[in-house]
């Protein structure tokens, strides 16, 4: 690794507009306007503040200004590739207590219109992205904080993205209402989910990762089937951690301890190591673990708290900066959810306790290797990621009652899925014009098995394999259309092939059932840029799921059934008004309309097994937008909401149990659409004293009604209910403090009306909100 500055670099003046902000931010501010890489890892000093940078400058005199009392220095690897790391010799700048009170300590904050929307695969920065998309920056403190929450503390950030509450590791990801169902299955997931360029996700649940050391995560919405495939009907959720910095030892720690109404104590914790190996080769390890209490009692077992859960992992992560010009990265991700029961309750039943003699425990083991490997090959950019993981679910269910009886029984169900995803890609162009082109493909196979036991001995049940293979071709560009338009067109090839089969010895006459396809998915844009604060778009996108093998229940007993593809286009003209680098008051609103065809869903049949199949055909239309007031550079507030309406048309017969040949043609809303959700924030920060700097922050959000399921009995209503949540954190040098209060005003509401299939026709299930919550953390970094 070379600590000079490459000539290419010194000869190139770039006219900046960096305004003040944290390190972090403001590095990455100027590596997207002098289109090069310049990374902060450390946590401690990303979040310094920095003057920013304005008018002509060369790249290594710019970056010398954004430095300026900070206490870091530059390290630049190559034209293209910057570090920004402590400087050893001299400790940071005290900054008198007036100054300080103006930089902005955020917790999760939409980032500035500089920020690189990396999810786009291109150089497309946020305030030219033809679409809705939302980057939200995670702070460390916020992490070391809510890191262990994993993605429930997302969803209570951005109200377009909604989830099931069936329990940590067991739930499903819906974004802006393309939802397909309450119950997880065969089906592929609605939103697919990344850790940087590697897919987390096929047909299972969301893994649930613990966010400790995670940097930021973005959100692209609606369906994104030219660039990412099937699977990717609702949208993308992408997740990026800090990478491993070869200039510096450095060592974080984070303790948490909490406090349940009528519950239990929870407590968890976290730690990071980042070490320097070699000349420009750093390993990063996050390591986590703790217990969330529960808060749902069993009287009949005499056991209290039954619904805590346990939660343990780590990743790893080595890169190595300089290979001949590639930039490699290994990494592994080891997780475990356990779970000793539902979080399920019965309505009639004292609050917030089930009867019941049975225990529901369940498992969400997940692992997941990968490596990737990224090179400047002149102005292009080529990356290339393989990754493979295993995700392990097991789920018990107390089936007594099945039959009408009250003779005990069991229901057991294990998943294994094995995914193999591979990418390569090349990028190029400007901001004003981005391009990407590439080649994917995808293995993915899945294994369910089922126990069904009862006093009268096991019950055969099959097993159901699924085997989908994909192999793709995409791209995408945009070029100016004049001096106020820019076009944007995309596309993805897509040749497919599945296989599934029932395992099983009363099942092995029956035939596999074998599929292939080509398919085309494609996207266009326009962005408008009339100039001054306003700017618009339209964009059109395609996303689909392959059709697949499931089981159902028929006159002669359980009989293999296929299901066959879906697809969705989406329709969208988005507004945006004022820009986030200069103005105070910003705003964003879109209006989309989306026609879903033949609609995959998993579903829950009378006898409460669970079976697959296409429901019919679904629109979806609405409109969401956020605003968001800096009034000084202390105080900042947001607002965001939606509105959302949606009918599924000419039901399939037989799907819905209670529906009869004449009325068919009734429309019916689509299973967990909330019709509307807001979500208000605001965030203080200043200094107490020379030494501590304070940061308060407040939220309200509310979640609208919506319905378990489509027709009776599954038309359960579920939602309208609001929630608030306060936090205060105090830092001291290289020390935090954190309390925060959950569910303020112990909010009692049914959040999801599902816990047990083998009790859902019986309409009475309800998820409460988790009761109010005091929450200690301290955190500390070296």
């Amino acid at each position: 690794m070379t600590t000079c500055i490459p000539v290419a670099a010194a000869a190139k003046p770039t006219d900046f507009r960096v305004v003040p902000g944290r390190l972090g931010d403001v590095a990455a501010a100027l590596g997207v306007q002098a289109r090069v890489t310049v990374a902060v890892s450390d946590p401690e000093v990303a979040m310094r503040p920095s003057p920013g940078v304005t008018g002509p400058h060369s790249l290594p005199d710019a970056v010398s200004r954004i430095l300026r009392g900070t206490g870091a220095r530059a390290v630049f690897h190559d034209e293209r590739t910057i570090s920004i790391v402590a400087d050893r010799t001299r400790p940071a700048a005290s900054l008198p207590p007036r100054a300080a009170v103006t930089v902005s300590v955020p917790p999760p904050e939409t980032v500035g219109e500089d920020i690189v929307v990396a999810a786009s695969k291109q150089r497309v920065t946020i305030d030219r992205y033809p679409g809705s998309v939302k980057v939200i920056g995670l702070s460390p403190s916020w992490t070391a904080a809510n890191g262990f929450q994993g993605t429930s503390a997302l969803t209570a950030l951005q109200p377009t993205l909604s989830a099931t509450d069936l329990g940590p590791g067991r739930n499903k990801l819906f974004i802006r209402g393309i939802a397909d169902s309450s119950f997880s299955g065969q089906t592929q997931a609605t939103v697919g989910e990344y850790l940087g360029n590697v897919r987390l996700n096929y047909n299972a649940p969301d893994p649930d990762l613990n966010l400790y050391d995670i940097s930021r995560m973005e959100v692209l919405v609606g369906p994104q089937g030219a660039l990412y495939g099937a699977g990717s009907l609702g949208g993308i959720v992408r997740l990026v951690a800090n990478t491993p910095d070869p200039e510096r030892f450095a060592v974080t720690t984070a303790a948490n301890i909490g406090v349940t109404q009528n519950g239990g104590i929870s407590r968890d914790g976290a730690g990071m190591l980042n070490i320097p190996l070699a000349d420009g080769v750093a390993a990063r390890v996050v390591v986590y673990g703790g217990y969330s209490a529960g808060y749902i009692d069993a009287p009949d077992q005499g056991r209290r708290d039954i619904n805590g859960s346990r939660r343990y992992g780590q990743r790893f992560s080595l890169r190595s900066g300089d290979l001949s010009g590639w930039t490699l990265d290994l990494g592994f991700i080891f997780q475990n959810i356990s779970g000793s029961d539902g979080q399920y309750t019965i309505k009639g039943e004292p609050a917030l306790t089930r009867s019941g003699m049975t225990a529901q425990p369940f498992e969400n083991n997940y692992r997941l290797g990968y490596v990737s490997a990224q090179r400047a090959i002149g102005s292009l950019e080529l990356n290339t990621t393989t990754s493979l993981s295993l995700h392990q679910l097991a789920t018990t269910y107390d089936a007594t009652g099945y039959d009408q009886s009250d003779a005990p029984a069991s229901y057991d169900e294990h998943n294994i899925i094995l995914l193999f995803s591979h990418e390569t890609r090349v990028s190029g162009g400007s901001a004003a014009k981005p391009w990407v082109a590439g080649v994917s493909a995808v293995v993915n196979s899945s294994y369910i098995s089922r126990d069904f036991t009862t006093s009268d001995g096991p019950y055969d049940i099959p097993g159901v394999v699924n085997q989908q293979t994909e192999v793709a071709v995409f791209g995408q560009a945009s070029r100016p259309l004049g001096q106020t338009l820019t076009g944007t067109l995309g596309g993805r090839l897509t040749y497919s092939a599945t296989k599934g089969f029932l395992t099983g010895d009363a099942f092995e006459d029956l035939p596999a059932s074998r599929r292939r396809a080509v398919r085309f998915s494609g996207t266009f844009a326009i962005d408008w840029r009339p100039g001054g604060p306003v700017s618009g778009f339209f964009h059109y996108q395609q996303g689909y799921r392959p059709g697949g093998l499931g089981y159902g229940l028929s006159e002669t007993g359980i009989a293999a059934q296929r299901y066959d593809a879906d697809d969705l286009h989406m329709n969208e003209l988005g507004i945006r008004i004022g820009d986030a680098r200069n103005d105070k008051l910003t705003a964003r609103a879109a209006v989309f309309i989306a026609l879903w065809r033949n609609i995959q869903a998993d579903l829950i049949g009378s006898s409460g097994f669970s079976y697959t199949a296409n429901i019919g055909n679904g629109s979806i239309h609405g409109l969401d937008g956020e605003v968001n007031w800096r009034p000084r550079p202390s105080l900042s507030f947001s607002l965001a909401a939606f509105l959302n309406d949606s009918k599924v048309g000419k039901l399939r017969s037989g799907i819905v149990p209670s529906t009869s040949p004449e009325v068919l043609d009734i429309s019916r809303t689509l299973p967990d659409v909330a019709r509307s959700g807001v979500h208000f924030s605001g965030e203080w920060n200043g200094r107490l004293s020379d030494r501590i700097t304070a940061t308060a922050r407040g939220s309200l959000r509310y979640v609208g009604r919506s319905q378990l399921g489509i027709g009776y009995p599954l038309d359960v209503s579920q939602g309208d209910y609001a929630v608030a949540d306060m936090s205060l954190q105090l830092q001291r040098r290289n020390l935090g403090l954190t309390l925060s209060l959950d569910n303020v005003a112990n909010t009692r509401a049914n959040t999801f009306a599902f816990g047990n299939p083998f009790g859902l026709w019986q309409r009475n299930q309800m998820t409460p909100l988790r009761p109010r919550t005091l929450r200690l953390g301290l955190q500390a970094n070296w």
